[in-house]
């Protein structure tokens, strides 16, 4: 099952896609401006071209679970998209994945790695039966944690 995950963002949108047995997550590309005319048609015309079983949005929620304006702002985008294309459209929860894609580096836009980000949560939670599974925050904040002492210990 291809599926195809998409990092939304009203300046640029990154896309990645999976392979067809729906193990590996590749960053593809980033689209600009896909709220408007051409950007929403380019992004049409990639989904007919890498022809997904399943699209996935990431749904940027808050560390403490609420949605807020950029959640709805994704809400209603997949919206659209699910009203343009035959293709199941689902929101999955985006938390850290820019951190995430910054940390891994690659030569992919950063905006297509975090695509990638979500579509490999979405696939493990997937696999796992938990699609609500969230990305590992508990090793992020250990990461976060480590790097402010390190701050602290250079400023000593």
């Amino acid at each position: 099952m291809r599926v195809m995950a998409l990092d939304h963002g009203a300046a640029r949108t990154g896309v990645a896609v999976s392979d067809a047995t729906g193990t590996l997550a590749t960053p593809l590309t980033t689209i600009r401006r896909v709220e408007g005319d051409a950007g929403f048609a380019e992004l049409l015309a990639l989904v007919a071209g890498r022809r997904p079983d399943e699209i996935v949005v990431g749904l940027p929620v808050s560390l403490d679970g609420r949605e807020r304006g950029q959640a709805a702002r994704a809400r209603a985008f997949a919206r659209r998209l699910a009203a343009a294309t035959p293709v199941p459209v689902t929101t999955y929860d985006e938390r850290f994945t820019t951190r995430l894609a910054a940390r891994r580096g690659g030569r992919a836009p950063e905006d297509a790695r975090g695509a990638a980000v979500i579509l490999e949560d979405y696939l493990r939670a997937r696999v796992s039966g938990d699609e609500a599974a969230a990305p590992d925050d508990e090793a992020l904040a250990r990461d976060d944690e480590a790097a402010a002492r390190g701050e602290e210990a250079d400023r000593v």
